[in-house]
């Protein structure tokens, strides 16, 4: 039996490991179950280039859990170590088995798949055990190996009887972390990390029903047999090709990622490039709300089959972090816990690719039926916009599939919404004026009068669509939206030159005099517009910009203007032809007028949703008391 001392820098490195080598203890399962992955995958390939001269086979990794004894157990059938390795790989901490192995054989097959490149992962096992065990042979004839650490830089190595092939950690669990020895604990664990593992992994038993054989009776139980408990799925879609993939498999593993996801995903997009950088995945999109934060954080992003994080920030596109599904790539650089990404050139790379083939398959599904598009739309509405108002290349792409609705349910792109409005607009050299409405109901009686004058009105509702409009008309020449209750849609559907006001100037400034004796709130302004006399007699209007800029500060916006918080501005526009409006100006009562004046004004609050509180029931009560 030989003893020595660990080849470490400093004395004390196990409880430094113990504290700060991992942020949260429960990684050491991952890293030990990596490291099982490694020598299984290495066998593989000195098999498959006839350096190892063994029999491959099927080999499982498996992990045991000993209550009574606190000890857990990591077994695999992969390459071993000899005694020399295990002083080698073991003792000289932080020098890594894989590192080298890769470089060996980097020439011979360049899809090794090994996954550690760390060393420091076996040491993870001194976060939760007092003591840590490594049984192991290798493939090579030589004897087997039996390696033991207390947790100190002392160890003793010596023989062992293992004939089978293979290594076994056995960590002894320590007191203060014995949740690791219980069952559901370690089934956690190992499908939260290793659920995707390319070697199946083995935990336990469970019983298999068996068909019932000929002749049994109805009320006969059907046989049962224990096997084994495979946790984890070798072969996930994303590691094969998408020409072998169906509709049917995408969706199968969608609901394999998100067992509690009922919905169906709309669609899937395959990820799948080995230059200028290794990626693999597969994301969908979800139906989404119009809450941008509720959604965030579901993509799983894996090194080699295994689970890094759900936080995918610098890898993903922020806009994108709303869809799901999963990013494999051993080319996203990550500090020794795998936990956090480091932003450097290959992050940027990959972020950039993600963002054009996004665009590409949108791009491809509104060609290709456009039908299915538009039906999809409002769900996948906030991911295109977000996008093309952060990403400026996606933004390119989008302009040309980006769809704007209309009230009435119809689409155009902005191309064709600019040919349509270009054709009903007289001054084709005036700067093309793009009406829409936020809100279908509230919004009725303006976009009502915007049609009858001929006009297309969009539905442009989502919580970001003013970021967007103030892109779109820095972007594109002579573009304006304005909304259908704004002032500026005065001089569009009000102005109507067949219109002749039925006042004179002197009548029009006796009821502008009168209108502002009863009207005293100051964010009123009067304007007086000879209209179609079935039009409204009063109605509001808001200036676009204030408007535009407060709904930007309540979605976050506001304060890159510098604007601080906006004043409530707002137009009366009066209807001087309007029967009402003359009865206003010709009453012999003040009182009668004022009641007149108030009760207008309220119904054009109550229809711009301005009318709220004590001030609606006055007008409610008031109301009663007129039809009575």
């Amino acid at each position: 039996m030989a003893t020595g001392k660990i080849n470490v820098s400093v004395d004390n490195i196990f409880p430094l490991i113990k504290k700060f080598l991992y942020s949260d203890h429960e990684i050491f399962l991952r890293e030990l179950i990596s490291n099982a992955t490694d020598a299984t995958l290495k066998l593989k390939h000195l098999t498959s280039i006839g350096e190892a001269k063994v029999e491959y086979g099927n080999p499982i990794i498996e992990v045991k859990a000993d209550k009574e004894g606190k000890k857990l157990h990591i077994i695999d059938q992969g390459i071993g170590m000899t005694e020399e390795e295990v002083k080698k790989y073991i003792n000289e901490v932080a020098f890594s088995g894989a590192e080298e192995f890769l470089d060996k054989y980097k020439d011979a097959d360049k899809d090794a798949g090994i996954i550690g490149h760390f060393g420091l992962g076996f040491y993870s096992s001194f976060m939760v055990a007092n003591k840590v065990e490594i049984i192991t042979k290798s493939y090579k004839d030589e004897p087997a190996v039996h390696w033991s650490c207390d947790g100190t830089p002392k160890f003793s190595i010596k023989k062992a009887k293992k004939v089978d092939r293979g290594t076994e950690i056995i960590l002894h669990i320590s007191d203060d972390d014995t949740e690791f020895l219980e069952d559901h604990r370690i089934s956690e664990l190992l499908r939260k990390y290793n659920k995707f593992m390319p070697i199946p992994i083995k935990f336990g038993t469970k019983t298999e029903t068996l068909p019932k054989p000929e002749g049994a009776k109805e009320e006969d139980p059907a046989p049962t047999q224990e096997v084994d408990n495979i946790i984890n799925n070798p072969n996930p879609a994303w590691t094969k090709q998408p020409t072998d993939l169906e509709d049917k498999d995408y969706k199968d593993f969608y609901r394999e990622l998100y067992p509690m996801q009922f919905e169906e995903p709309l669609f899937s997009i395959h990820l799948n490039v080995d230059y200028p950088f290794n990626l693999t995945g597969i994301l969908y999109f979800p139906k989404l709300s119009n809450d941008l934060n509720i959604q965030k954080d579901r993509i799983q992003l894996y090194q080699n089959q295994v689970f890094v994080t759900d936080n995918v920030e610098g890898i993903v596109p922020e806009f994108l972090t709303m869809l799901r599904g999963v990013i494999d790539s051993p080319d996203i650089p990550l500090n020794v816990s795998r936990s956090y990404l480091q932003a450097d050139g290959a992050v940027k790379k990959i972020a950039s690719y993600i963002t054009r083939k996004v665009a590409d398959k949108l791009s491809s599904i509104f060609k290709n039926n456009r039908e299915e598009f538009e039906a999809k739309w409002n769900d996948i509405k906030i991911v295109i916009e977000y996008g093309m108002l952060s990403e400026e290349k996606f933004f390119e792409k989008a302009d040309k599939f980006a769809l704007y609705p209309t009230v009435d349910g119809k689409f155009f792109t902005f191309d064709e919404l600019q040919e349509k409005i270009k054709d009903n607009q007289t001054d084709k050299d005036e700067k093309l004026v793009v009406l829409y409405a936020s809100d279908k109901e509230a919004q009725h009686s303006y976009i009502e009068a915007a049609k009858a004058k001929g006009y297309e009105v969009l539905l442009m509702d989502s919580p970001i669509i003013a970021h967007l409009m103030q892109k779109l008309e820095t972007s594109k020449e002579k573009l304006s939206f304005v909304r259908v209750d704004a002032d500026h849609l005065d001089n569009l559907i009000k102005k109507d030159e067949t219109q002749i006001s039925k006042l004179s100037d002197e009548e029009k400034e006796r009821l502008k005099t009168n209108l502002e004796e009863v009207i005293t709130d100051k964010s009123y302004t009067i304007q007086m517009e000879a209209m179609d006399s079935n039009a409204s007699p009063f109605m509001i209007t808001e200036p676009e910009f204030m408007r535009r800029m407060k709904e930007m500060q309540q979605t976050g916006g506001g304060g890159m203007f510098g604007m601080g918080n906006m004043p409530e501005m707002y137009n009366l526009v009066v209807n001087t032809n309007h029967e009402l409006v003359g009865e206003i100006l010709n009453t012999k009562t003040a009182k009668k007028r004022e009641r007149l004046i108030n009760q207008s004004l309220d119904l054009a609050r109550l229809s711009k949703g301005l009318l709220k509180g004590e001030e609606l029931t006055n007008f409610i009560k008031r109301s009663y008391e007129m039809v009575k």
